[in-house]
């Protein structure tokens, strides 16, 4: 019973569960945020690392490999705590915001790179026969036909950036794992942290389910 007291207390649930749904309701928008920005961007730095002049190229490539090497953590803390010396300053949400979709950004450009350069050449060719213009043998040709390969790992990427969400707490944004850590402090019990994990789950695991059935899906796309 002093276990189930100290780590399963129903009372501590049930006042700290409010606080949790709100820490949750952030996370959610979080996500969602740096799921939609990371995704256009990672999109625009792909064109640019394949079909702009050499200095651009390099560029975005040297983008893509910092932010794949660099910990989420780490630029988190340099978005939110560094800025402010240039004379930037961001609230803790849009912080959280612009660190995810940089990272988010660099690894779903890799995945459109390669999925635009499994699609055969023949079919650029075909398109520029037809005098389509490069937008549009991009928006109607193309990437349509990457996108078949690359909605598996895009949709992996995007559990992942949802799981580091947690992560905005370092900069004291009231996501759940934020909400849980206060929780557990103002009750003084570690159950809110074992809601919060339950709450995790109860948010992911669908997300990771149903990015495995994208991948038996669409696995006819890597043939």
């Amino acid at each position: 019973m002093e276990i189930l007291d100290i780590f399963f207390n129903i009372d501590v649930m049930k006042r700290a569960f409010p606080l949790l749904m709100e820490g949750l309701v952030y996370t959610i928008l979080l996500g969602a945020a740096s799921i939609i920005c990371g995704g256009i961007l990672g999109v625009v730095v792909c064109l640019v690392r394949l079909y702009s002049p050499k200095a651009l190229r390099l560029l975005a490539t040297f983008y893509i490999d910092v932010f794949r090497a660099i910990p989420a953590l780490v630029v988190l803390i340099l978005v939110y705590y560094a800025l402010p010396f240039a004379g930037i300053v961001l609230s803790s949400f849009m912080a959280a915001t612009i660190a995810l979709s940089l990272i988010l950004a660099a690894y779903t450009a890799e995945v459109v790179r390669a999925g635009i350069e499994a699609v055969p050449k023949g079919q650029f060719e075909a398109s520029d026969a037809l005098g389509l213009s490069f937008a549009t043998t991009m928006r109607k040709v193309i990437l349509p036909q990457a996108f078949r390969m690359m909605i598996p790992p895009l949709a992996s990427y995007c559990v992942a950036i949802m799981k580091d969400t947690s992560l905005a707490s370092v900069v004291a944004m009231g996501d759940l794992l934020k909400q849980a850590t206060d929780a557990q402090a103002l009750f003084a019990n570690p159950t809110p942290l074992l809601l919060a994990a339950a709450l995790y789950i109860a948010l992911l695991w669908p997300m990771v389910r149903f990015t495995g059935w994208l991948e038996q899906r669409f696995k006819r796309g890597y043939r």
